[in-house]
């Protein structure tokens, strides 16, 4: 199977309570941090070693793809993830940039 997971909701759809929602759990918070590079990122890899258990990755991917920050792309078993930078960009001005600030962490 090839393509972008059709659970990615439409950005006209996408509140900016359920962006903050899914934000404020820290380690989501860190994975918007990474994915800010604009890079696709593969959804195992050592960028995700959060002390966490691949179950609940999975988890926090989830929330932030149905909040509608990422996009997961499916080719054959590689599954990579991204930002969706530019449409949230265009729907909430600044926040992006805001959440990635590093602000001495």
């Amino acid at each position: 199977m090839t393509g972008d997971d059709d659970s990615v909701p439409d950005m006209s759809g996408v509140t900016m309570v359920n962006v903050l929602r899914a934000v404020a759990d820290p380690i989501r918070l860190r994975i918007v941090q990474t994915l800010a590079d604009g890079e696709q990122h593969a959804k195992c890899g050592t960028h995700w070693d959060f002390g966490v258990h691949k179950s609940t990755m999975t988890h926090h991917f989830r929330i932030l793809r149905q909040a509608g920050l990422t996009r997961t792309t499916v080719t054959g078993r590689t599954h990579t993830i991204v930002l969706r930078r530019d449409e949230l960009n265009v729907r909430f001005p600044g926040l992006i940039d805001a959440l990635i600030e590093d602000n001495g962490r």
